[in-house]
């Protein structure tokens, strides 16, 4: 691409070292999709004769059936799928040539990952509205089965089982938001910048824009070429997501243990030891937990990526790709897995009632209605202390009351966060 520049090739070694096809082969559909549009702009704006334009779109398309079918042959000069594309479309056809007047690698990259970041957006959403319907069934199927919430591990309040998953299911309700947030900021169509001082050629920005349904024109075309902003975006979104995951799989551990015995494991969602046979492990919770780890680490790697670098582009941008994929598949995998693991969950009843039968859990109960026949709160706080301590507490009531009596409606909410997530798939 540079040749007229340089009268060697680089080093075999640095080729291998410099290339990031290992990573970007994965923005294959988006770049065809960029390159498209960008065709038709550069058509539209009489660039392209309207054979060069037929002799492309015919070129691209071939290109994609033979990626898509695994038949592209890669070269060891294809440092990455931007130029592994142009290559194979010029071997198709000399209007390929023509195709990248008024763009830059710098402006096709920012694209493409933008293009990437909308689309890998809508699929989290998609899968986390699966995970927060498939909480909000089993929250209404046990929407009064009481059990003991806790604070500090601590028995504390009754609940209801119900209320407890509906508590995970809001978080997860709000990252659907982070995720629309990244889809927004990646909403932006940065064609036409150029390298970093856009192009003296009459592109046609806008018909681009149309095109690819993107909805607004990146304004200056530094900042479009260095921007990496949204791609910090959806790496949040999957990095709160897998901190939601992992405490709900952190509560499934706690949950199916001996001590607790919440919950039975399903064959379908747990393991056995290669040496106890009796073992029935929680792997999936666990593995919802461990693979938080991997968001996090991905969210650190991609801001690192971009805390020191000048404006407009650097190399360094070639790092983002593997950082920002890993996040997005570790999320997919793991909100799948979660999934699952939510729709084969088996409460123990009877342990549950046994635990919630614990009549410390009213003590509070105890202190309000004391403060509903007027004794200040503070008062009433240090008479049931009192009582606690030397063993002479006597609950007001049963957990079962207690729960109705807070007005926790599982039912309703479940029922609420159902037609919302039904909204989010559509």
């Amino acid at each position: 691409m540079w040749g007229g520049r340089f009268q060697r090739g680089l080093l075999p070694e640095l080729e291998r070292f410099s290339s990031s096809l290992y990573a970007d082969v994965e923005l294959y559909p988006y770049d065809i999709e960029g390159s498209l549009a960008h065709a038709h702009g550069l058509a539209a704006a009489g660039i392209l004769s309207p054979s060069q334009l037929a002799a492309i779109e015919s070129g691209l398309e071939q290109v994609e059936r033979e990626l898509d079918s695994g038949e592209f042959k890669f070269e060891s000069s294809d440092e990455d799928i931007h130029t592994a594309i142009e290559r194979r479309l010029t071997e198709i056809t000399p209007a390929g040539a023509a195709l990248h007047a008024g763009r830059s690698r710098n402006d096709q990259v920012a694209l493409d990952l933008r293009l990437y970041v909308r689309h890998m957006a809508r699929n989290c959403i998609g899968l986390l509205a699966g995970l927060i319907d498939a909480l909000a069934v089993k929250a209404a199927a046990h929407a009064d089965w009481v059990m003991p919430g806790y604070t500090h591990l601590q028995r504390a309040q009754p609940v209801t089982v119900g209320h407890h998953l509906l508590a995970h299911a809001e978080a997860l309700l709000r990252d659907t938001a982070r995720f629309a947030w990244a889809f927004a900021a990646a909403d932006s169509m940065p064609l036409g910048s150029g390298a970093l001082a856009g192009t003296t050629l009459p592109v046609a920005r806008e018909a681009v824009r149309k095109e690819l349904d993107m909805r607004i024109l990146t304004e200056n075309s530094m900042d479009a070429v260095a921007d990496r902003d949204f791609a910090l975006d959806l790496a949040y979104a999957c990095v709160t997501t897998s901190i939601h995951l992992s405490r709900l799989g952190e509560d499934v551990v706690l949950w199916a243990s001996s001590e607790f015995g919440f919950v039975k494991l399903r064959d379908e969602i747990s393991t056995g030891s290669s040496l106890m046979p009796q073992k029935k492990n929680p792997d999936i919770a666990e593995l919802l937990r461990g693979r938080a780890g991997r968001s996090i680490g991905s969210l650190v790697t991609l801001a690192t990526v971009l805390k020191g670098l000048p404006l407009t582009y650097d190399r360094d941008l070639q790092e983002d790709k593997p950082a920002l994929f890993a996040a997005v598949e570790n999320i997919l995998e793991s909100l799948g897995a979660a999934t699952l693991l939510v729709e084969n969950l088996e409460f123990e009843r009877e342990r549950l009632a046994q635990a919630a039968a614990d009549p410390l859990l009213l003590a509070t109960d105890a202190a309000e209605e004391l403060v509903r026949a007027g004794t200040p709160f503070r008062e009433a706080h240090e008479q049931v202390g009192r009582q606690v301590l030397n063993g002479e507490f006597q609950p007001p009531w049963d957990a079962k009351t207690s729960v109705a009596k807070r007005r926790l409606d599982v039912a309703r909410r479940a029922r609420v966060l159902r037609k919302e997530a039904a909204a989010l798939r559509r």
